[in-house]
């Protein structure tokens, strides 16, 4: 039996999915890449959004009138935020999915495929699996769900109070991943800076981080931590990012706004002058550090002078990168009932703004390692009008969320990890020439 996989939304469910996709691999299935080579379909859904909400319910409408037209009957599972957020009145609504999933109900997948596929139940104790993992990258997810019910999210509706997982069980995850040939691990969570504080009192990010750093330096592997709350940046923290060995100075802190009225509405704490604080001191204590955030426009209230206000806290701070969005009033959210609602033509003009500045920045910043040599993972090959060059990504480039290095002429395979000279860029792109290439 072959299962096709389609998964939408963040890192966070690329874990999820393949976390799914290993039980089932290991459970006797085979993948599939096309519908009409499946039996079954597993969608993994995000609903961070509206947006994306409508986007998994599309996916999965296109996907049955696809399967209708095949060579056989494929039915569908959804799993994920969807299922997690609308519970009551799914299977009404969506007559074409034969199966909806929660969160926590992932690791009973194989059981779920099993009947709706009308095989027997599996017997005996469920699999021992990790991932299945094929790349030089792989997303380590360190916990599930958040406790800082910021009034514009619905994260802890879907998946959950904070929780996060053991040290035993995190590092048996990374010896298995780099032993199988992954050369970076991405930490990634809802609120990473917290790790640990809901096992014991006096365990931190930095005791994982030192620990990880162990397993990865004979590997000489690369370990970037992503989703950083400002309130997380601790002196043990920001000490361990500067000193261990295999971490790398990339450091991302969604801020979503500067103005104290406003986070104070978003649920959040903080000040422009508490935020130019921090940044400060992490570039004096991280000197040539890359700083990622992520900025929200036309949060329900939000005034022009503190639009204003953020467009010139973003310029003033020069971030490497910068996400921008627009507020969205999320169903169950707090904020979805406050007062003051945007106009939506107000908020695109806001975001634009926001955006034209990011992208400002983000090119100068791109721009700034021209002339650089630095070691490269190589991710894959991609064929050009000109034939086929490699494609990778340096220490300041997060995989999926930044630019890439295309490498033109030379010989490299996937993971390998090269030494490259920057010579150009466009865009978040650069462009490099191989210097060496490392075993």
């Amino acid at each position: 039996m072959r299962i096709l996989y389609i998964t939408l939304g963040c890192a966070k469910n690329e874990v999820d999915t393949d976390r799914m996709r290993a039980l089932l691999s290991a459970g006797g299935f085979k993948e599939a890449h096309q519908v009409d080579e499946a039996d079954i379909a597993l969608v993994n859904t995000c609903s961070f959004l509206e947006s994306a909400t409508t986007e998994s319910i599309e996916t999965t409408l296109m996907l049955a009138n696809e399967a209708s037209r095949g060579v056989r009957s494929v039915p569908i599972v959804m799993c994920g935020c969807v299922p997690s957020r609308y519970a009551e009145g799914l299977a009404e609504e969506l007559p074409e999915v034969a199966a909806f999933v929660r969160h926590d109900e992932e690791d009973g997948i194989v059981g779920v495929v099993r009947r709706v596929l009308g095989l027997e139940a599996p017997s005996g104790a469920p699999p021992t699996v990790l991932r299945t993992i094929e790349g030089p990258s792989a997303y380590l997810k360190i916990s599930e769900g958040c406790d800082r019910f910021c009034s514009f999210c619905a994260i802890p509706y879907i998946r959950g109070r904070y929780r996060s997982r053991t040290l035993d069980e995190l590092l048996e995850e990374a010896r298995a991943l780099l032993a199988g040939g992954v050369r970076e691990l991405v930490l990634i969570g809802q609120d990473t800076g917290i790790w640990g504080t809901d096992i014991a009192s006096d365990l931190t990010l930095a005791d994982l981080l030192r620990a990880m750093d162990g397993l990865a330096q004979p590997y000489h592997a690369w370990i970037r931590v992503l989703y950083l709350q400002p309130e997380g940046m601790t002196d043990e923290l920001i000490a361990a990012i500067r000193d261990l060995t295999c971490v790398l100075p990339y450091i991302d802190i969604p801020i979503q706004h500067c103005s104290a009225r406003v986070l104070k509405a978003m649920n959040r704490s903080g000040s422009a002058s508490a935020l130019r604080e921090l940044f400060e001191r992490l570039r004096a204590e991280i000197p040539g550090m890359v700083l990622r955030t992520t900025a929200m426009a036309g949060f329900p209230g939000e005034t022009d002078e503190e639009a204003d206000e953020l467009a010139s806290f973003l310029r003033d701070e020069g971030f490497d990168y910068c996400s921008v969005f627009s507020f969205s009033a999320e169903e169950g959210t707090r904020a979805a009932q406050l007062d003051g609602q945007i106009p939506d033509d107000v908020k695109l003009e806001r975001t634009q703004r926001l955006i034209d500045i990011a992208e400002r920045q983000g090119f100068s910043a791109t721009a700034s390692h021209i002339g650089e040599v630095c070691d490269v993972i190589i991710d894959g090959v991609e064929q050009t009008g000109s034939g086929f060059e490699l494609i990778g990504h340096t220490w300041f480039q997060a995989p999926d969320s930044d630019g890439v290095v295309h490498i033109e002429e030379g010989d490299a395979s996937v993971g390998d990890i090269v030494s490259v000279e920057l010579v150009d860029s466009f865009c978040y792109e650069m462009i490099g020439r191989i210097v060496e290439v490392r075993e």
